[in-house]
């Protein structure tokens, strides 16, 4: 009798990595996030490499009132308020861009906390491969006074860190 051999083939989808974009209601991130789409999202017909997550770091509403003094204490329902609108604000147009680059599997979320720690956890929550930041091109007394979140990430970060500048117009 002859021995029968049996093989058995497994096909293995490779894991898809994760791209976490950290957003805020400024220009230059929604630059990042629109340079992030352009190049890793619009393959014409293939598919990304990546899952994408766009983060948005609320500030927490003490430590914008904390800003103003004691007397600010009566604000907080507001302020707050006002940072749920802004936050939903940076989330629908994060989403309205993504939808507009035919990109409709994304996770959106708005994190209370400072930048800098939001989207370093980010990273680790969502095991992401890579974070793409905008950066503000601030100069190097105001980097040193506000910190860079930009700067930051690429510290502390466990992954790939992408600065996207946005190109300065010649006139």
């Amino acid at each position: 009798m002859a021995a029968e051999t049996t093989t058995t083939t497994t096909t293995m989808t490779p894991p898809t990595s994760v791209m976490v974009v950290g957003i805020d209601d400024s220009e230059h991130s929604f630059y990042a996030l629109q340079w992030a789409l352009l190049h890793f999202f619009s393959g014409g017909g293939t598919a990304s490499p990546f899952k994408l997550v766009v983060i948005h770091a609320k500030p927490s509403p003490a430590s914008v009132v904390s800003l103003a003094g004691p007397v600010a204490v009566d604000v907080v329902p507001y302020v707050e308020s006002d940072l749920k609108k802004i936050a939903g604000g940076v989330l629908q147009k994060a989403k309205d861009l993504c939808a507009e680059n035919s990109v409709s599997d994304v996770v959106l979320e708005a994190v209370e906390g400072d930048a800098r720690n939001v989207l370093c956890e980010a990273v680790e929550k969502h095991q992401a491969d890579m974070l793409v930041v905008g950066s503000h091109g601030y100069g190097a007394i105001k980097r040193a006074v506000l910190g860079s979140v930009s700067d930051y990430c690429a510290h502390h970060a466990h992954c790939s860190v992408m600065i996207v500048k946005k190109p300065k117009h010649k006139h």
